[in-house]
């Protein structure tokens, strides 16, 4: 059972997310591409910050911390639970 579209800000910490399209355009979209940020990939929000800004995400096997700029631009379903 497929779950709502969500973007890695509003998923929580702990929670798995597949990603299903990235709207950050030009070199930072790139980065994130050449990082694992890909449509398909499982992504795992480890930690966010006192503030908010940034999150810690788990990328395969590596810890890349976002700002909320980026992950508000980037969607996926959550999946396990």
């Amino acid at each position: 059972m497929a779950s709502a579209e969500t973007t890695l800000l509003e998923a929580g910490t702990g929670n798995q997310v597949r990603i299903t399209r990235i709207e950050v355009q030009g070199v930072m979209r790139r980065r994130l591409l050449d990082l694992g940020f890909v449509p398909g990939n499982r992504i795992e929000v480890l930690q966010k910050s006192p503030l908010g800004d940034p999150i810690a995400f788990r990328v395969n096997n590596t810890t890349i911390a976002l700002r909320s700029e980026e992950s508000s631009q980037i969607w996926g379903e959550r999946i396990g639970e």
